[in-house]
């Protein structure tokens, strides 16, 4: 049987139905395809605006991407002293905690003790919507908080300023303040540099010297803690530069952690009737000046010079009680004698080597944290009188460095500084003292080592040669007869005069190892120590066969018993 299956019917229409469809699409795809057209047009155009008219880039601005927000401070030798690292910050969102706050707030007073588990829980109940839970915040501290397993806390990652030797030179290096500027000691001075682009990859070099830094802090600090002294000081100059080669104010402060305001810089900041350490600058001008022409020149220190209702007299157990030259005056530290000399200088010439010196005028130095001096603003007979030996006048430990590293370099006055200077770019100068007068104050200032009051600063083969002080301490308009300042200025070796050091102790107290609080027995020891510490490392060899001439003065020298009160 054959069965014819007929083929079904088209249906109507259709064609039309997938003609419409066809035509539907590709309108779409021609909108589609003017809208991507348009789109890459108008990123084209925009390039081409860029093009024609955005500012290349430039050095600055590549310099910005390599480099950190604010450079390095190193030492001479390119120790870090200061620098930027990238460091971590915790915050918190207290209106997106969904955990217990109670518990929070608990548990960050545990990790965080510096606030109260009650003012973290105030914080994280305030609503706010941003607050910092820590800056600077250390790895193991991060990991800690983040295990609290709180959404609402965030880490972030913020540039540090890091001190990597804690406090050692920080009245130096100073410190930021919370928007990452500088507001104190080089911090501040170099500003500018270290937030500069195109100059902030390169370290800023200071002429201080790492180590040697490290040994006058450590052995200031453990006078200070010996004589339970109130505050220290102490600078290292080269007398041929003026470079620092380290300054040390105690107490310190660690720029790290600062908490308040930091202590003032004794060295830059606090002046000091600096006592009998002026009475080598009271001969030098006398020499200069020509009032003392010969070494030989006895001045009458049998009495107390009484001048008006004031009386000078030389402190007990030093009194002579005769005529002292030149050299016996600075190794016997006679005031009275001084007096005498300084009272035929006059005011006029021994206010003007005070002014050549800098006396009349803040220390001169870089920092931006310094003192005038104080002054006397009449200078009677008496003020002529005692400023010669350290009393009526005022001024910083490094006023006081500044003037022996001119009395011992040749007669020449150069500001300190406190950036490493390059061999052969040291300031000019300017000549307060003639050469000869400078070699003779090394030869007074080297017997006032070897015979007087400076016999426990010296440092055996370094050939120190200085100046001891020890003054009352100026308290209420007046003299605070309980305390004093103990100051010993040397310059080392003295025959070739490289360094000047000043060792300042305020206010020392006896003890049982050492009964007196005048600078032969607390500051003196300080500097020799220093100096056997760091001379090798300043370039200065010990040796015992070499030494400045004294033979012409040597004889000079009173060798017979001491004479009775009253006896010339």
């Amino acid at each position: 049987m054959i069965v014819v299956v007929a083929p079904p019917a088209r249906a109507r229409g259709s064609g039309g139905a997938r003609q419409a469809l066809v035509a539907v699409a590709q309108v779409r795809l021609m909108i589609l395809s003017l809208l991507f057209g348009f789109g890459s047009l108008l990123v084209i155009g925009k390039l081409a605006l860029l093009a024609l008219w955005a500012e290349p880039a430039t050095a600055r601005d590549l310099a910005a991407t390599l480099v950190p927000p604010r450079g390095d401070i190193v030492d001479r030798n390119g120790a870090p002293l200061a620098r930027s690292i990238d460091a971590w910050a915790i915050a918190v969102h207290p209106n997106q905690v969904i955990g217990d706050k109670g518990a929070l707030a608990q548990k960050l007073a545990e990790m965080f003790p510096e606030k109260t588990a009650g003012s973290y829980y105030a914080l994280l109940n305030s609503g706010g919507n941003f607050a910092w839970l820590k800056r600077r915040a250390l790895p193991e501290e991060v990991n800690a908080v983040n295990a609290l397993g709180e959404p609402a806390i965030e880490f972030q990652r913020e540039p540090e300023r890091l001190y990597p030797q804690s406090e050692m030179a920080a009245h130096v290096l100073g410190y930021l303040d919370d928007q990452g500027r500088g507001i104190s000691g080089m911090e501040k001075v170099l500003e500018a540099q270290l937030t500069d682009p195109t100059r902030r990859g390169k370290p800023a070099v200071l002429s201080v010297d790492a180590r040697v830094q490290a040994a006058l802090e450590n052995e200031l600090g453990n006078a200070m803690t010996v004589f339970q002294a109130r505050g220290a000081a102490g600078v290292i100059l080269d007398v041929s530069t003026g470079e620092v080669m380290a300054m040390v104010s105690l107490p310190s402060f660690n720029p790290n952690k600062l908490q308040g305001p930091p202590p003032r810089n004794n060295v830059t900041q606090s002046v000091y009737e600096l006592g009998s350490t002026f009475k080598p600058i009271a001969v030098a001008a006398a020499i200069e000046s020509g009032v003392i022409t010969s070494m030989s020149r006895r001045f009458d220190a049998t009495q107390p010079i009484q001048v008006g209702r004031f009386k000078i007299r030389d402190d007990p157990g030093d009194e002579q009680f005769r005529w002292l030259n030149i050299p016996e005056t600075l190794i016997y530290s006679s005031n009275i004698a001084t007096a005498r000399i300084a009272d035929e200088i006059g005011a006029e010439r021994l206010q003007n080597i005070f002014r050549q010196l800098g006396f009349g005028d803040r220390p001169a130095i870089e920092l931006m944290d310094k003192a005038r001096p104080l002054w006397p603003s009449f200078w009677a007979r008496t003020t002529v009188m005692t400023t010669a030996y350290g009393h009526g006048i005022a001024v910083t430990p490094l006023h006081l460095a500044n003037a022996y590293a001119t009395m011992v370099n040749g007669g020449i006055a150069r500001p300190a500084t406190l950036f490493k200077v390059e061999p052969g770019k040291a300031v000019a100068g300017t000549r307060v003292l003639s050469e000869d007068t400078s070699y003779r104050m090394r030869q007074l200032l080297r017997l006032i080592v070897l015979k007087g009051t400076g016999r426990n600063g010296e440092a055996k083969g370094y050939r120190i040669g200085g100046k001891t002080g020890t003054a009352e301490a100026a308290s209420g308009g007046g003299y605070d007869k309980s305390r004093n300042v103990s100051t010993f200025a040397v310059a080392f070796p003295i025959d070739a005069p490289r360094y000047v050091m000043v060792a300042m102790l305020d206010s020392p107290k006896a003890n049982a190892q050492t009964p007196r609080t005048t600078a032969a027995w607390t500051a003196a020891p300080v500097v020799a120590r220093v100096v056997s510490r760091t001379g090798t490392i300043l370039g200065v060899a010990p040796d015992e066969r070499r030494d400045i001439d004294e033979s012409e003065l040597l004889p000079l020298i009173w060798s017979g018993p001491q004479p009775k009160k009253g006896a010339e």
